[in-house]
């Protein structure tokens, strides 16, 4: 399902000009602060009519300020989901959920609404009230809500920016299993460098109002690192290969090779998403002996680009996977690197993150 954006509009003195396309999955609208990723998703929601622009999912336009076209909010079956969950506090979650079918003209469907619930997790929530309710829970309830509106695409506002690091870590694997079980659109706006990596399919990137790049995480959150400093880091991803019985460890195969992992629940088989923060990495020009790190990748560089005063971001091939480390300009000229010079990535196993 094609998502076709364009959009300009200006508030005092920010300006938005952004145009991209989005296709199936989970796209991400990324940026910091201020870049404009909210203003973008309310004119494509329709919460926000634009100077100018063009807004069309699959072969129906939904704003066109030039032919004086803009379908309401309410007809163009976008599922709504906002940094607050905006819940009735004088209604249980069932009433709550089943108030996105009523809102979007639908009638009752019964498998419908245990489907969604069970996808969310709420079975033993349905009779409570928000207030009775966690954060992380409020929010499931909230995406369950827009689910059941029957949407053809989901737009998710920084759903997770009000959760602490805890609630956090609880909703993320529901929203996996949204992207990994639903195949429903997603657009995802946040500044989270580990959310997008997590999610994401696709990333467009904003900066200043405009788009800067478009591309895989493990592209955009590179060239990141620039705005993000410590969150830099590489997404890759494998499939769980097994797991050693003395050590509890699971090895992932992925194109740069294997990786060991410290985590829990992982079946073998299951696809996964790793990030390495560029901090975590350490280049050698020879293979490491002696040491504690698990984690060997062979590459060769394929990039260096300076982010701050006396800090180097090098990007190295390992595979066919691109793996950041952030080292000290010093390092790069103490070690002769340069574009092509043959080098490890070592990286410790508690630095992985399945992302």
């Amino acid at each position: 399902m094609m998502l076709t954006v364009e959009a300009r509009h200006r508030q005092g003195n920010f300006a938005l000009d952004a145009s991209f396309t989005a296709e199936g999955g989970v796209t991400a609208i990324f940026g910091r602060s201020g870049s404009g990723k909210s203003t973008l998703l309310r004119i494509i929601g329709g919460l926000l009519r634009p100077d100018s622009g063009r807004v069309a999912l699959e072969d129906r336009l939904l704003l066109d300020t030039g032919a004086r076209v803009s379908i309401p909010v309410h007809r163009r079956r976008f599922g709504h989901v906002f940094q607050e969950p905006r819940l009735f506090p004088h209604l249980s979650v069932r009433q709550n959920l089943n108030y996105g079918r009523w809102f979007a003209g639908l009638s009752a469907d019964r498998s419908e609404f245990d489907r969604v619930v069970d996808l969310l997790g709420l079975g033993s929530l349905v009779d409570r009230r928000p207030g009775r309710l966690s954060g992380g829970e409020k929010q499931r309830v909230a995406i369950g809500r827009a689910l059941l509106s029957s949407p053809r695409m989901l737009l998710m506002d920084e759903p997770l920016s009000a959760l602490d690091d805890q609630r956090k870590a609880e909703i993320l694997p529901f929203l996996e299993r949204l992207r990994d079980d639903l195949k429903m659109p997603i657009l995802y706006v946040s500044h989270s460098v580990p959310e997008v990596g997590r999610l994401a399919d696709r990333v467009v990137m904003l900066r200043e109002g405009r788009v800067d790049a478009i591309g895989t995480p493990s592209e955009i959150l590179g060239i990141a690192s620039v705005e993000t400093g410590r969150e830099a880091g590489s997404v890759i991803s494998g499939r769980v290969l097994r797991r050693d019985p003395e050590t509890g460890l699971f090895g992932i195969a992925t194109r740069a090779g294997e990786v060991l992992l410290a985590s829990e629940g992982l079946a073998i088989g299951k696809m996964v998403r790793l990030r390495i923060p560029a901090r975590e990495v350490l280049l050698a020009t020879q293979r490491p002996e002696g040491i504690s790190a698990l984690n060997v990748l062979e590459g060769h560089i394929a990039g260096i680009v300076p982010i701050r005063s006396g800090t180097m971001d090098i990007r190295v091939l390992c595979g066919g996977d691109i793996v950041h480390a952030q080292i000290t300009e010093a390092s790069v000229k103490r070690l002769s690197l340069a574009e092509g010079t043959h080098v490890f990535a070592v990286i410790k196993t508690v630095a992985l993150d399945q992302a």
